[in-house]
């Protein structure tokens, strides 16, 4: 970055002076000339700790307040705050900064911002550092982001540089911070894409803010580099700033963490569950927290740390044994740990996310689960409910925390019952696992560690146990859990579909789409704008093209006398193509022709019904379940629907009954379905960010669908009212992954018919069982509970044949070498039953049994009593020769064995065979 970028008339007219720092090499502003070091950690050791560096101290909503306040006094406006969940967004599952609530749309410049300027108090979550928190003394997996921001195009600057430095100078000074401890550090900022200088403000060795001026794009033909990538400049630019909430109130206070300047009451109580003194008005104690905060602050916990190293260095610093530091900061930092944990969970639920294996439920979860296991270990006799309640009466400033309490309690019950279930199942894998790793003398690698929590969630300290105790090591990084989350906080990018005819496409002018306006019409007429192979584009159409889980009408398109089949229907770059089932050279279409296309009516209502009864579905089911049911996906076709939900356990029959009871009665009350085309700001202002329950659709002008209670960006093709969707049935539902109930359904006339079928298969169940449908319940019940009976009868009467079969076998053995011999073919026995009689028949010592069946080809079984074994007799050897007689194979122990093969017309000779091998068993021996 160049160093113009950085010479600003704020630094020079305030007495400012550009230093390179003696440690870092870093430039930085400071007012100060005798200062030689940035005023960053590792270069700056925290000053603050002990000593406030404000006029005055903060709690989070004190702090909130006066910045809010600070730039609402100079003309920005206040945004209330955006979810934790980035539900405007498809690249990332968590809100991690505030520009993140503006992007892409705003911050591209496609999308006006919601007001210029403008300051805002963003809870943002990050899980990049998630081993650090509770060691390093500052870091935190939730935290608020508070910021202005300024959105300047050419030509439209509301302020830039200058005026961005100078409000954040004058919010220090406000706060009565020393002019001299505060430095501005030099560091090129680049994320998402985008890039710009950036100025990091420092006070007493702690960043509490980041000044960032975004104007550059990334583009391979970018001349300008910056952390390995290439950028050139933006159209518009923008002021992104970032001031810590809590690093703030930290500042304010002199604590010795941040934990115990942000949430100091829950800190005590926590610490009081575990069992731990935690006096911090204790000069001693305190001091050894501030020490340890001081310099662990400094190292890097997150990355490739060694912690037990980090710790020595520490230990040696404050003049103390690695042992007695260790004993009194890892239950503390524990602690914190699940302060800070129990937090972010708040957020995370209250804000709609549902734990699962996938998305933002997986990182969660992932909180969730290590969180759990920290409780396990310091022996914290409370619910993570409990913690989670502290907290929300801790944050009064956010009521709906309250109000969905017992959702997020019902949440949190049930993924404490998953976990210990999972705890049980995970140790009994690991010790499977290692039984490998025993016999190759090798660790169990990282690898295997994450595909063991990744796919079956169990912790690495449980893998670490139960491999221990098998004198098997792991390869367990202190950074475990920050790995695993920076694999999982983005979405897989999604594969664009290669349309073969681009270069045609995009000379074309978009489609005038007559669906939306006309949603009933059926026929219309059409200019040819172009023909390619057997896809044709129109000036205007009635087809819907394939999307939003709908699939494409069908239809026909008439040019002259030749009738074409319209078999697909899509859409590239707003230009909908009409895939016909005809080559080129049998078109004989021109552009310029005249057309008249027919939409296959019943297709089309099919879907518009299907397409309405989900959003009716959608809202039945958050009525039924709960606020925080989110559509996961959703596919219709025209004999029925289904629809994805997000939801913390299984649906019951008693909610699927009332799901379909209040749809029907939806549709039943015949409200109008209306859609409308609204500025993208003013739908999210209007109706929240449950807009996106479909998915996020591109541009500033998105098209707003109201079903009943539901609100939705939709661009499907739906009924004008509910009564026309017709009567919903909902045939099944099934967790198709964790946290993930899926519904089928059918609507209108498939429901009808769906009906129909169901009711087939009661009236000829009913035939069969000759009763009343309405007695069927009863009947299945008397004859299940008979057939129950019956079968007891059943496997007491075989028990009895097969006493008196073995008591009959055993009374006509013959003698070979000693010992009696049984050597049988039993009729239809499959190879458990002739097990069960070999069994009971080798209860005597002298006896060996030699079975076989005609069941499904041969089945043979052998025995031997422990005298027979002591004479030479071997079972194993027996089957396996027998069964290679009819074509098969088997084997097993001395003393019994199984096998068989195909050829049956073989047994006689088998039996023979074994027979004989018996004999010079015994007669060698």
């Amino acid at each position: 970055m160049l160093e113009d970028e950085y010479q600003l008339d704020f630094f020079s007219e305030n007495g400012f002076v550009r230093k390179q720092c003696s440690k870092c090499g870093k430039f930085y502003w400071t007012r100060d000339p005798e200062r030689n070091t940035c005023g960053d950690a590792p270069c700056d050791p925290y000053s603050f700790i002990g000593s406030p560096v404000f006029n005055r101290k903060f709690d989070l909503a004190g702090m909130r307040e006066y910045y809010l306040k600070f730039f609402e006094d100079r003309g920005h406006t206040r945004l209330e705050r955006y979810p934790v969940v980035a539900r405007w967004r498809d690249d990332i599952y968590l809100t991690i900064a505030s520009i993140a609530d503006f992007q892409p749309f705003v911050t591209s410049g496609q999308v006006p911002p919601p007001a210029n300027p403008l300051t805002i108090s963003q809870p943002c979550i990050r899980l990049s550092d998630l081993d650090a928190v509770g060691r390093s003394g500052r870091h935190l997996t939730t935290f608020e982001m508070m910021a202005h921001h300024a959105f300047n195009k050419k030509g439209e600057e509301i302020y830039w540089k200058e005026r961005t430095m100078g409000l954040c100078d004058e919010l220090f000074n406000s706060l009565g911070v020393d002019p001299l401890a505060v430095t501005y550090k030099e560091e090129p900022w680049a994320g998402g894409g985008n890039a710009g200088p950036c100025v990091e403000a420092l006070i007493g060795g702690l960043e509490v803010a980041t000044l960032v001026f975004m104007d550059l794009q990334q583009s391979k033909d970018g001349t300008i580099p910056i952390k390995g990538e290439t950028y050139r400049k933006m159209d518009n630019y923008i002021v992104d700033t970032g001031y810590g909430l809590e690093r703030f109130v930290w500042a304010s206070k002199g604590s010795p963490t941040i934990y115990d300047a942000v949430f100091p009451g829950i800190v005590s109580e926590l610490m009081q569950l575990a069992g731990l003194e935690h006096e911090i008005d204790d000069p001693e104690y305190a001091n050894i927290l501030a020490q340890n905060a001081r310099l662990a602050g400094l190292m890097d916990v997150s990355e490739k740390a060694n912690l037990l190293q980090l710790r020595k260095q520490v230990a040696s610093s404050i003049g103390t044994s690695v042992e007695k530091l260790s004993a009194i900061m890892e239950p503390v930092e524990n602690v914190y740990a699940i302060t800070d944990h129990t937090r972010c969970l708040t957020f995370m639920l209250a804000d709609g996310v549902i734990p699962s294996n996938v998305k933002a439920g997986y990182l969660a979860r992932l909180v969730l689960r290590r969180t759990l296991r920290m409780m396990k270990d310091m022996d914290i006799d409370a619910s993570l409910a409990d913690i989670v309640n502290m907290h929300i009466r801790n944050l009064p400033e956010y009521p709906e925390f309250s109000e969905k309490f017992d959702v997020i309690e019902d949440i949190l019950a049930h993924e404490e019952k998953k976990f210990d279930e999972t705890l049980e199942r995970g140790r009994r894998m690991i010790q499977k696992s290692a039984k490998h790793y025993k016999s190759t003398g090798e660790k169990i690698p990282l690898a295997t560690l994450i595909e063991m929590y990744d796919s079956h969630g169990i912790p690495p300290e449980i893998s670490r146990e139960a491999a221990s105790g098998m004198g098997v090591e792991v390869e367990l990084p202190d950074n475990f859990y920050s790995l695993v989350a920076e694999g999982h906080s983005k979405a897989e990018a999604k594969e664009e579909k290669v349309f073969p005819y681009m270069e045609r496409v995009e000379k074309l002018p978009k489609t005038k789409r007559l669906f939306y306006d006309e949603p009933t019409r059926m026929k219309f007429e059409a200019v040819v704008l172009d023909v390619f192979d057997n896809h044709l584009v129109l000036d205007s159409t009635l087809f819907y093209p394939e999307g939003g889980g709908q699939p494409a009408d069908h239809g026909t398109i008439t040019v002259y006398d030749n009738v074409l089949k319209v078999i697909d229907v899509q859409v590239v770059n707003g230009v909908i193509v009409h895939i016909i089932d005809k080559l080129e050279d049998e078109l004989h279409l021109r552009k310029g022709d005249l057309v008249v296309g027919k939409v296959d009516e019943e297709r089309r209502m099919a879907h518009a019904c299907h397409h309405t009864a989900t959003h009716i579905v959608n809202d039945a089911a958050r009525k039924v379940l709960g606020d925080h049911v989110w559509q996961a996906g959703a596919q219709k076709s025209t004999d029925r629907a289904r629809l994805d939900i997000s939801h913390y356990k299984r649906i019951i029959p008693e909610e699927l009954n009332r799901i379909e009871l209040i749809a029907n009665r939806t549709v039943m009350e015949n409200q109008r379905v209306t859609a409308e085309w609204l500025d993208r700001i003013e739908a999210e202002k209007k109706y929240g960010f449950k807009l996106y329950q479909g998915g996020v659709p591109p541009g500033n002008r998105i098209r707003v669908l109201k079903v009943a209670d539901d609100v939705e960006a939709c661009g499907g093709t739906h009924c004008t009212s509910t009564g026309l969707v017709g009567p919903i049935k909902i045939l099944k539902t099934e967790r198709i992954q964790d946290g993930v109930e899926r519904i089928e359904y059918a609507a209108g006339l498939a429901a009808v018919r769906a009906t129909q079928r169901m009711e087939e298969c009661l009236n000829q169940s009913a035939e069969a069982l000759r009763v009343l449908p309405e007695h069927l319940p009863a009947t299945i019940d008397r004859f299940f509970s008979e057939w129950k009976e019956f079968k007891k009868d059943n496997e007491r009467l075989k028990e009895e044949l097969a006493r008196m079969r073995v008591s009959r076998m055993a009374d006509s053995a013959c003698v070979i070498g000693g010992m009696r011999v049984v050597a049988e073919l039993v009729p239809n026995a499959d190879a458990d039953e002739l097990v069960k009689i070999a069994g009971e028949l080798t209860g005597n010592k002298d006896v060996i049994a030699i079975l076989a069946s005609d069941c499904s080809g041969v089945k043979i079984v052998a025995a031997a009593g422990e005298d027979a074994l002591k004479a030479g007799a071997d079972a194993g050897k027996i089957v396996s020769t027998m069964s290679r007689a009819v074509g098969g194979g088997g084997g097993g122990r001395p003393n019994m064995a199984r096998g068989g093969g195909p050829e049956s017309l073989r047994i006689n000779d088998s039996m023979q065979t074994g027979i004989d091998l018996l004999k010079q068993q015994l007669k060698a021996n």
